[in-house]
């Protein structure tokens, strides 16, 4: 394993650092401003991604791009270093045509898609010109477990006929979301991992409802993280991603690479948040001393530095293991970075936060808003508990395996 970054690649992390500081950075205020005066998407938006794509950062986070899509081609284990540098700011990644869920739903298009949904919805989305969402989650069932999806797709005909609730669906609010990947059960009686299936839902179709945009620790996304309720919602059958019975491992292929590009954003973030913690306690001074010399906060900036390398490490061996072996390969990797590093971009923001004091806490800084998005990643993409119990299923189903080798072949050594 190699994860040194190539001269490409320190090409790519110096152009992305020069495009945030000249032209993100300097707009943080104003995307503030305008989104609290009811203004969303920002009226910069859009120049904003025309300019990344003028200068070639455009849909870094796909590798598979046809010749004729737009896009840099990057691997993974590319690609993760310059998501770092877009976690900085929370909003980001959409002018480099990055953001979640949309990279998911390209992802899951450019897999599945037949030609005329390609032409139909993943070309927009490629050139940033629409924005999707992907409804799987549900009120009243433990969505972590796809198995228990209730929201049902009932052929009629030539069509499907989707009735069910889902939440906490990213994008729904927005403006140009132009499309839902829904996943339901087309087949109930199946056996439990074929009863799934996704189709494509236009915004617009009669039946689809925004209930309500509901707030993360009652912070408010302009985006959306949305209550949808589906009535009676009719799409003709061509609608259908996949194959019948496909929806589960649909699932499967798109939450892989998705936790990985959340993990690497939160890495920014993390780091971010430990380089204001150092010129805060540089420059506050307590008790005839600066915050620094306290051994507290001493701690708190050695053990930051340990925990952001560390995760930093383990996420490059993951997208090193996705690009070599594949996501499905890599599921276990991908479990422990889903695990690990919201937990460290929490921690480092709780430490950046207390060492700023009330300000931390206050709109002053950007830490409270990166803090609650590093809570809520404990949740998104399957809570904590549900990845400790994949890793730890698949650690002991490796070493009974290993222990089962070694023990037939303790025992044909007996023989001789």
């Amino acid at each position: 394993m190699e994860f040194g970054y190539s001269p490409k690649v320190e090409a790519l992390r110096t152009q992305v650092r020069s495009f945030m500081d000249t032209h993100i950075v300097p707009r943080v205020g104003a995307w503030n401003d305008e989104v609290r005066d009811g203004h969303y998407p920002v009226t910069f938006m859009e120049d904003l991604k025309a300019l990344a794509r003028a200068e070639g950062l455009w849909n870094l986070f796909l590798p598979s791009l046809r010749d004729s899509e737009p896009g840099t081609r990057l691997s993974n284990l590319e690609y993760a270093p310059l998501a770092e540098i877009m976690g900085r700011v929370s909003w980001a990644s959409e002018v480099f045509n990055c953001n979640a869920p949309d990279t998911g739903n390209m992802e899951l298009l450019h897999l599945f898609a037949n030609e005329e949904q390609r032409s139909e919805w993943l070309a927009p989305l490629l050139n940033g010109e629409i924005r999707s969402a992907f409804a799987m989650t549900e009120p009243d069932v433990a969505s972590s477990d796809a198995t228990n999806i209730q929201t049902l797709i009932s052929p009629e005909g030539d069509d499907y006929v989707i009735n069910g609730r889902k939440w906490f669906i990213t994008n729904a609010a927005h403006p140009n979301c132009k499309l839902f990947i829904l996943m339901g059960k087309t087949d109930p009686n199946a056996e439990s991992h074929r009863q799934q299936s996704m189709v494509l839902v236009p915004a617009n179709t009669p039946g689809v409802e925004i209930v309500r945009n509901i707030n993360i620790m009652n912070h408010h996304s302009p985006e959306g993280h949305c209550e949808v309720l589906f009535r009676n919602v009719r799409v003709s059958r061509r609608n259908l991603l996949g194959t019948e019975g496909s929806g589960f491992e649909l699932a499967q292929a798109r939450l892989g690479p998705g936790r990985i590009h959340h993990c690497m954003r939160s890495i920014g973030a993390a780091e971010l948040a430990l380089e204001l913690m150092i010129a805060r306690a540089g420059e506050r001074r307590t008790f005839g001393k600066h915050l620094h010399e306290h051994g507290a906060v001493s701690d708190w900036i050695a053990k930051s530095r340990m925990e952001i390398d560390q995760a930093r490490l383990l996420v490059l061996k993951t997208a090193w293991m996705i690009d070599e072996v594949g996501a499905k390969a890599a599921r276990k990797e991908i479990s422990m970075i889903k695990a690990v590093v919201p937990t460290v971009h929490t921690n480092v923001l709780d430490r950046a936060m207390q060492t700023f004091g009330a300000m931390g806490i206050s709109p002053d800084t950007p830490l409270a808003d990166h803090w609650t998005w590093g809570r809520a990643l404990r949740y998104i993409d399957g809570p904590d508990e549900v990845h400790l119990r994949s890793i730890a299923r698949l650690e002991i189903k490796n070493k009974q395996e290993a222990l089962g080798a070694s023990s037939t072949h303790l025992s044909q050594t007996k023989r001789f």
